[in-house]
């Protein structure tokens, strides 16, 4: 079997059961198995993709993206989801990386990729809809092509179905290759974290380029013969809109976008009564954005995870929320997890070490990149770079990233915490702390904060928030305002690009307006 038999096996069962909610049409399984057969044809008779060639797809959410995934899966073939928000060169890149024998693409990315289509010449473009020149049309193809039913013969479980880049946040986009084995462990890993059945109305907002859209939810949703409605992109008027509409049952939803919602005057008083959870993850989730979501009589389920981990691996049951608060649950039912020491060592329970995964959801590897996929798997775990303990009881909590651990003064300083104090001040609409080097400390703290109220506090305020809270070598030592953060797609803020961009400011000067990250103001240092 591969993927595309769970099309199929639900179109046997439930052929007029909407699969795919989309921008007002109602696409059953019945139409989405007859999609995947005639993407099939195109690919195979059209397009000539074989067994593992690389498809890229440059747009926002649609159901073609995921009837694209499952023609690739029968095929043999492997989809490559690009993220729109890169510029042309980032995408150059990547497309070097996977040498993609075609790449289907929205009308309004074209121009990117012609400005780049010299580097490209053998690559077959297609575009969606309008004609364009030298483009071929998707929906002419598809009229052009028979349907094909059979499964390449090659295919087998361990077939690479996806390569989902990471954000590139600290370097170069590393190409993570997953499988269809693991595409069916991470459904059953949701699964069971969702207690998810044909009778959910899922919304997905999250972009599906990245496996937080494409397969917390989606996917699985998909296995289990549930209905996904589908937004092209984020728009929180329209999400809050959405959920009473079309009763929704489960939905994922980030911090920044939790956060959105809050934001909208209609957010007290919104019909949320359909949903049974929203999910959450993507970066450390600030207890008072659980509590908000929780005080409207919503369960919240945090889900642990990374794109080399397809992406669930730890998730928290509802029932545990109040009790774990600020965990992220126990390994899922098809994952393990460790901590480890520096030396690769278990730890005893409440001592910090780097999480390691292991199981049927871990990649395969980087594409092309055999040193940096050994370093990542190392004795058959997964090393996630995160750093968290385990309690007595095996619920896990994270820390802060490994690189982003500061080291001031000989002592670990984790970011995450002192941003979670600072996520509760209300004249603060975002925070984040980062590391910078320092002749006398190794490294000192900076509190880079975005005023949320009219009236810009100063450095002391800032500062005031910290004093009998956590211990004076975690205290930032600089403060320096900003009118936003750098942040990736799903919402993460880029600290890498964040660093930079703080060290180029003088110590209590200002930083000018309109560079990159968006500076305002700068800080005052604190010893």
């Amino acid at each position: 079997m591969d993927l595309s038999d769970w099309i199929v096996r639900r179109a046997g069962f439930s052929p007029h059961h909407t699969a795919i909610h989309f921008q007002g049409e109602a696409i059953t399984y019945a139409a989405l198995a007859a999609r995947v057969d005639r993407i099939a044809g195109m690919l195979k008779d059209g397009l000539a993709i074989a067994y593992g060639d690389r498809v890229a797809v440059l747009g926002y959410n649609n159901p073609e993206m995921i009837a694209l995934l499952f023609a690739c899966a029968r095929l043999g073939a492997i989809l490559v989801p690009l993220n729109w928000r890169l510029a042309p060169p980032e995408h150059l890149e990547i497309l070097h990386n996977c040498t993609p024998r075609a790449l289907v693409a929205e009308p309004s990315f074209v121009p990117g990729v012609d400005g780049i289509a010299s580097e490209m010449a053998a690559l077959t473009r297609v575009v969606f809809g309008a004609e364009k020149g030298g483009w071929s049309r998707f929906e002419a193809l598809l009229d052009n092509a028979g349907d094909w039913r059979e499964a390449d013969p090659e295919v087998n479980p361990d077939s690479p179905v996806v390569i989902c880049y990471t954000s590139g946040t600290t370097g170069r986009p590393k190409g993570v290759v997953l499988t269809q084995n693991m595409l069916f462990y991470n459904a059953v890993n949701s699964t069971d974290m969702h207690a998810l059945t044909r009778a959910d109305r899922v919304l997905t907002t999250l972009p599906l380029f990245h496996v937080g859209g494409l397969n917390v939810q989606t996917l699985p949703a998909l296995h289990a013969g549930a209905t996904v409605v589908l937004h092209d992109k984020f728009d929180p008027v329209e999400t809050l809109k959405t959920i009473p509409e079309h009763r929704i049952t489960l939905t994922v939803l980030v911090p920044t976008q939790i956060s959105a919602l809050m934001a909208l005057p209609g957010w007290e008083t919104a019909d949320l009564s359909s949903l049974r959870t929203v999910t959450t993850g993507s970066t450390i989730v600030p207890d008072h954005l659980v509590r908000a979501v929780q005080a409207r009589g919503v369960p919240v389920i945090p889900v642990y995870g990374t794109t080399e981990t397809a992406p669930v691996a730890v998730y928290l049951p509802p029932h545990e929320s109040e009790r774990k608060l600020g965990s992220t649950g126990k390994a899922g039912l098809h994952a393990e997890v460790r901590i480890a020491d520096e030396a690769g060592r278990g730890v005893a329970p409440g001592v910090s070490g780097e999480v390691l995964v292991r199981g049927p959801i871990v990649m395969s590897g980087y594409w092309e990149d055999p040193q940096a996929s050994a370093e990542a798997l190392k004795d058959g775990w997964f090393h996630t770079g995160d750093i968290g303990h385990l309690d007595g009881e095996g619920f896990l909590y994270i820390d802060d990233r490994k690189k982003d651990v500061i080291i001031s003064g000989g002592e670990n300083v984790y970011p995450a915490g002192l941003e979670n104090l600072l996520a509760e001040c209300d004249w603060i609409a975002e925070a984040a702390v980062v590391g910078l080097p320092d002749a006398h400390w190794g490294e000192k703290v900076v509190a880079v904060v975005v005023p949320g109220t009219p009236g810009a506090p100063s450095p002391d305020d800032v500062l005031g928030l910290f004093e009998g809270r956590v211990a004076r070598y975690k205290h930032p030592r600089e403060v320096v305002f900003m009118d936003r953060l750098p942040r990736n797609a799903m919402g993460k803020v880029q600290k890498d690009k964040l660093r930079n961009f703080v060290a180029t400011l003088p110590n209590g000067g200002k930083g000018s307006r309109g560079a990159p990250a968006g500076a305002s103001g700068g800080g005052k240092r604190r010893r």
